[in-house]
């Protein structure tokens, strides 16, 4: 059996004053004796670097010393064994005669032969090490792709695809079980394509065809090769195509820096990686940056080398992000300048911690917050957690302003780690990192405390005379500002409005219709197709970017006076049984038009309804100790001169953890005895059947349950008991019994357990005295009278036996008599 590869490097070498380069494989095989021998390979390239390490003269190191091959035979197959050995990837050329140089000493094969699936070179077929005919001339070499791992799919990229590995001359695929980011990362780093942004699973690029090389990969993420990571081995699998895994690398990296969320940005570009100059180079551009390597939110985008000079290629310039792109290749990017060179390298400064809002009822500015710290995602524990904490992660993701700090798992409980507690934030942070908190990683929480936030989610609002028309502003950079009305058109009115729940627009309003503004002009040149979910999705120059006064400040007109309310329920869409609930209605929080309007919360499927008057554009209704009655789905209603609008539904589940019920049987005439094995009830007489708990739930319904029929029998309830009764029993009632409760919900039913059998014997006896009693005294009574006539009939068998023996005497000497008498006559 071949035992499984390792692998080194050796330091640049001298021979001769030449320097080479040379890589050695380590690997064990059987030889014809049976005997495990060590051999080793390696490539011998002159004045060559590391980036061919995969090409060159073959050499062996056979008994102490290292020796050559000769090119007699020698083909692509015999290549594909020593490419494979090598982990290089397939096999490009198999070289001869001085390809790479003459060299001397010992020539250890000739006439090597393979078929390609070998491996190890020493597998294949050969006259035995040292017998040849050749001379150095005839040196045989390789020339190897280099990387045996490739990303293909639909969809695919460079950097990105369905991963396929080289073994024994063909591609194959790798199973997603157990596949992780780490096993992404080190297949971007042999690929050299930078950190992995995701480790996809599920054929996320396709189905492949053919093999499945690998299954349960498990890397720790520091191997140089996905084979050097855990697995089941080459072609041992339990999946299909459907379970393909595949990667997603940054195709970018940054360089220069100890700090792995800094430093100079080197894009992987035609095969290479180069720099970017700085001309141009904003906020913007680095905030793509760092969104692109979930490094979290940029914090300054240095220019002129800051992180030092890099080399090679220069590949773009006058880079220019709107900000909001996932990619740097998807930003404008210009020809490169004459004028450019490394003493103008662009870099970031990233916070180094990517967020984003996740769990049950979660929405795009709602959730449970995760931060992704060291590439792995994990909570925040809820100590102080406040609303100065929240407005910096509704800034940070660009969702408006913070309506509520939720606390106690509110959007369910996080998985993994619980990166920060004891947050303490002003509220003028511009990432969560820069508030003073514990440390990453220190803590004294469970996710039963995991953090979250409810922001306003639109970073826009208008100001004019209705809530849903008025001069369209933008909140950015932790202030309000306006939109330059150039190119602005109706596409670009109708983002604004359907982002506000206004319907549909009406007119795009110019020249400062609605008044002008004051501060910053945030967006200018805006071009949307309309389809767009965000203002800020649209095309435009850039936050900030613009040749206009207020005097041109953008509005609109939407088809409604009044955008449409939105629910929120505090817990999120579930509250325990006689908890307490709060739900607010809220229109346009952060409009400047403040309106003397009426919320009103209403149950659809229930009577529940409440009214309030707001100010303040929301109201907070709170339902204390809910019922049963309250589960359901709810709407809020704003109305406010005689116009009204309603918001989308919201369910309310109200969950409990139901009671096991008891069971008990009794007669109310004495026909009950109770007994280790359940019940004795005497045929005649009447009984019932009770079911009980220790609490009271309204609308509770109690069934018996009898296993001599499928059937539930409905018990008379009062308040938490029920029972049933059976006027006379009979031998059908001898069965097994229990009971069990229901509670019917308005969209649900809750059952409870089966409360513990109890088994009923029907009996004849009428009085419990005959049973235990009357009965046990007739069966001792039998006894003593078989004992005295089986002592009477012992005594009796002796006489019977002497007069049988004295009956047959006398019957022998009459027998006698009576043939002495013939005799006689």
């Amino acid at each position: 059996m071949v035992a499984p590869k390792t692998f080194c490097r050796s330091a640049m070498w001298t021979q001769s004053s030449v320097f080479y380069l040379a890589i050695v494989a380590t690997v064990s095989y059987l030889s014809a004796s049976s005997a495990a021998t060590d051999v080793q390979i390696r490539l011998v390239n002159p004045l060559e670097s590391e980036s061919t390490r995969c090409s060159g003269r073959v050499e062996i190191y056979h008994n102490n010393s290292w020796g050559m091959v000769c090119d007699y035979g020698w083909g692509i197959n015999d290549a594909e064994v020593v490419c494979s050995q090598l982990d290089c990837g397939p096999a490009v050329n198999a070289t001869q005669q001085l390809f790479f140089g003459q060299e001397t000493g010992q020539i250890w094969l000739t006439d090597v032969s393979c078929s390609g699936t070998e491996s190890s070179l020493t597998e294949c077929k050969h006259r035995g090490f040292g017998t040849h005919s050749c001379g150095h001339y005839w040196d045989a070499g390789v020339i190897c792709s280099g990387v045996p791992i490739r990303l293909a799919g639909s969809g695919s990229t460079q950097c990105s695809g369905r991963v396929e590995y080289y073994y024994k001359k063909r591609w194959g695929t790798v199973c997603d079980n157990g596949w992780d980011i780490n096993d992404a990362e080190v297949v971007c780093r042999q690929l050299d394509c930078g950190p992995a942004l995701k480790a996809t699973r599920s054929a996320q690029f396709g189905e492949g065809t053919g093999d499945i090389l690998l299954d349960n990969v498990a890397c720790s993420g520091s191997e140089s090769s996905l084979t050097e990571c855990q697995h089941r081995g080459f072609g041992t699998h339990n999946c299909g195509h459907h379970q393909d895994a595949g990667v997603i690398c940054s195709g970018i990296r940054l360089a220069g820096s100890q700090s792995p969320s800094s430093g100079r940005v080197e894009i992987y570009h035609k095969n290479s990686w180069g720099t970017v100059c700085d001309d141009g180079w904003d906020i913007n551009d680095a905030q793509v940056v760092c969104r692109q390597l979930v490094y979290g939110t940029a914090l300054a985008a240095p220019k002129e080398a800051h992180f030092g000079e890099g080399s090679g290629p220069i590949w773009f310039d006058d880079v220019a992000c709107l900000g909001n792109e996932r990619s740097i290749t998807q930003c404008q990017l210009g020809d490169l300048r004459s004028s450019c060179r490394h003493h103008k390298d662009a870099g970031v400064i990233c916070s180094g911690v990517a967020i984003r809002l996740a769990g049950s009822g979660s929405t795009q500015c709602s959730g449970r917050v995760e931060i992704a710290y060291n590439k792995t995602w994990g909570t925040v524990c809820d100590h102080n957690w406040d609303i100065n904490d929240a407005e910096v992660v509704c800034r940070e993701l660009n969702c408006g302003t913070a309506l509520n700090a939720t606390r106690s798992a509110h959007f369910g409980e996080g998985t993994g780690e619980i990166w920060l507690d004891d947050v303490s934030c002003s509220g003028s942070e511009r990432s969560l990192t820069e508030c003073q908190h514990r440390e990453f990683g220190r803590h004294s929480c469970t996710h039963s405390k995991d953090a979250g936030v409810i922001c306003s989610g639109v970073p826009v609002r208008l100001s004019g005379s209705t809530l849903c028309s008025g001069r369209v502003e933008i909140f950015y950079n932790n202030t309000w500002g306006t939109v330059c009305h150039d190119n602005w058109d109706i596409n670009d009115a109708e983002v604004v409005c359907r982002e506000l729940g206004c319907g549909t627009a009406q007119s795009a309003a110019a020249s400062a219709r609605f008044g002008e503004g004051s501060g910053s002009i945030w967006l200018d040149d805006v071009s949307c197709s309309g389809s767009e979910r965000s203002l800020t999705e649209c095309q435009h120059r850039g936050f900030g970017t613009h040749d206009c006064t207020h005097s041109k400040d953008a509005g609109v007109v939407c088809s409604v006076i009044f955008p449409k309310p939105r629910i929120f329920m505090n817990p999120a869409n579930k509250v325990k049984w006689r908890s307490d609930l709060n739900i607010t209605c809220s229109i346009s929080p952060q409009s400047q038009q403040h309106l003397q309007g009426e919320f009103t919360l209403k149950q659809i499927s229930g009577s529940f309804s409440q009214t309030k008057p707001s100010t303040t554009n929301s109201a907070t209704f709170k339902i204390l100790n809910v019922d049963f009655d309250k589960d359901g789905l709810y709407q809020c209603e704003y109305s406010h001169d005689s116009s009204i609008s309603t918001s989308d539904s919201a369910n309310l589940s109200v969950i409990v953890s139901l009671e096991w019920p008891r069971i008990s049987v009794m007669s109310p005439n004495g026909g009950v005895v109770k007994v280790p094995e359940g019940a004795e009830i005497i045929k005649g007489y009447s009984f019932n059947f009770t079911c009980t708990t220790s609490v009271h739930y309204p609308g509770a319904v109690f069934f018996l349950i009898f296993s001599r029929s499928n059937m539930k029998y409905n018990m008379t309830s009062v308040n938490n008991s029920a029972y049933l009764s059976f006027p006379v029993a009979d031998f059908e009632h001898d069965a097994d019994y229990s009971c069990v409760y229901e509670i019917t919900l308005p969209s649900r039913k809750i059952t409870a357990q089966e409360a513990r059998w109890i088994r009923a014997f029907v009996i004849y006896s009428r009085t419990p005295f005959l049973r235990y009693v009357f009965l046990p005294l007739i069966l001792l009574l039998e006894n003593i009278a078989l004992h005295f006539y089986y002592k009477v009939s012992k005594k009796q068998k002796p006489a019977k036996k002497e007069n049988a023996e004295t009956d047959v005497s006398r019957a022998e000497e009459v027998h006698a008599e009576e043939e002495a008498a013939e005799e006689i006559e």
